[in-house]
């Protein structure tokens, strides 16, 4: 029988709604512990956090300003690495539109949990830049919560979003004076005065931001992101809305008691939004890629023994490596942008192959599972995989929802990812990126 042409145009119409038609994304908690799913199917994020910052470039550079063609190809370079390595998820934050989303979803399976920093670094009042952020201001609620929810409306049906995620351990931010990271305070009674003087309001606001938020798209949950731990009764008092506590956490090894306390006192998965180690050694003042696939890899193991139904806390959903190529630019912030400053600008005795007391251990510019190649005259550069690269990818393709998954099988795949195999796949990578720089 021979179609109208309405006919075929209403056909057409209903195909290109199905082909947008974006994920639902839900937290489930069952006897089994707490899974993400994504169209009902269990789902554990293999994530990376990823930017794009050519040599020379700092913060004030964003990919998402330039040419599409541009763009595309950034992408292409950097996504075909980041599947091939089986990331599932890159942390990206605000700025990127949604049609490369889309794309980086279309044509590379790649998930995006889109980050606000929510006055992380400030916020813009009237017009004016206020570096510290008060929550309690209530012109600064007002001015959050409108951003929040304005993305919320627009990235709700685009596909390849995973879920929002709120902050960047903006608790630390009560303390600290800028965006550089810094050593954290001894002192308990100051961190509690503060925290409930300056916390208590900007966790209410979280969870009214998330309130808001879910009005407008029920498909995508609500993460916040915390510097580790602290605070957390707090978050559990005024965070009740909030579906997935975010920790960027660095304790070395072992993620320690971590995954319990979240359990007992909070009764919401975990997801680790950052953590991981860098490639440079303080001790030996070079760049040591054993060290840092060796943290990478002890880090998943927890992370996949208490994934639910593997039978400790059951409550992990997954986590974003730190980071995936390294940032010249983050020592110092606006100076040496083209120098790789091997300076440590904290201390922390949980990375113990590296540390000694007195000494600064974590180099801000070495985190990278890919080294950077100089920037070429079009302003792209070439990423060098580091053994921690081959290392995960070879964790990744590990599944720990299959049927019969136990923390002894898990152990025993672990035992399968070699780390002395990874260097021998990254010298390769290495001598390349030194010949070049060499000349």
């Amino acid at each position: 029988m021979k179609k109208s042409f309405f006919g075929y145009l209403i056909f057409f119409i209903a195909l290109n709604v199905f082909a947008q038609k974006s994920d639902v994304v839900s937290v489930l908690k069952n006897d089994a512990g707490i899974k993400l799913m994504v169209n009902e199917k269990p789902f554990m994020i293999n994530g990376m956090n990823w930017d794009y910052f050519p040599i020379g470039k700092n913060y004030e550079f964003s990919l998402w300003n330039q040419s599409e063609e541009f763009i595309k190809k950034a992408l292409d370079d950097e996504m075909s690495l980041l599947k091939n390595m089986g990331v599932n998820t890159i942390r990206v934050y605000t700025g990127i539109q949604p049609k490369w989303i889309t794309y980086i979803y279309e044509n590379y399976g790649i998930y995006t949990m889109l980050n606000h920093s929510f006055g992380r670094y400030g916020v813009a009042l009237n017009g004016v830049w206020t570096p510290i952020t008060d929550y309690r201001n209530p012109e600064t609620q007002k001015v959050l919560v409108s951003e929040v929810t304005e993305m919320a409306k627009t990235y709700k049906n685009t596909p390849g979003l995973l879920l929002f995620l709120l902050g960047n351990e903006n608790n630390y931010g009560l303390f600290w004076a800028g965006a550089e990271t810094e050593d954290f305070p001894d002192d308990e009674n100051q961190k509690r005065l503060m925290g409930e003087e300056r916390g208590r309001p900007m966790y209410k606001l979280f969870n009214e931001a998330a309130l808001q938020m879910k009005a407008i798209d029920t498909n995508h949950p609500i993460a916040i992101c915390n510097g580790d731990l602290l605070f957390l009764d707090m978050i559990a008092d005024e965070c009740k809305d909030v579906d997935i506590l975010g920790v960027n956490m660095y304790r070395g090894a072992s993620f320690g008691d971590a995954f319990e306390k979240v359990k007992n006192e909070l009764n919401k998965p975990i997801l680790f939004t950052e953590f991981g180690a860098d490639a440079f050694n303080a001790l030996k003042d070079t760049e040591d890629q054993e060290m840092q696939a060796f943290y990478a890899v002890e880090n998943w193991k927890e992370i996949y023994y208490n994934a639910a139904g593997v039978g400790n806390a059951n409550n992990a959903i997954g986590g974003f490596t730190f980071q995936f190529s390294d940032g010249w630019w983050k020592l110092g912030q606006t100076k040496d942008l083209e120098v790789h400053n091997t300076g440590a600008s904290w201390g922390n005795g949980g990375y113990k192959l590296d540390f000694k007391k007195g000494i600064h251990n974590m180099n801000e510019e070495w985190f990278g599972i890919c080294a950077k190649g100089p920037t070429n005259s079009d302003g792209f550069y070439k990423l060098y995989p580091r053994a921690a690269y081959y290392a995960l990818k070879k964790i990744h393709e590990f599944n720990p929802y299959k049927n019969g998954v136990s923390e002894k099988s898990i152990e025993k795949y672990f035992c399968t990812v070699n780390i002395k195999r990874a260097l021998k796949k990254a010298k390769k990578d290495q001598l390349e990126l030194e010949k070049i720089n060499k000349n």
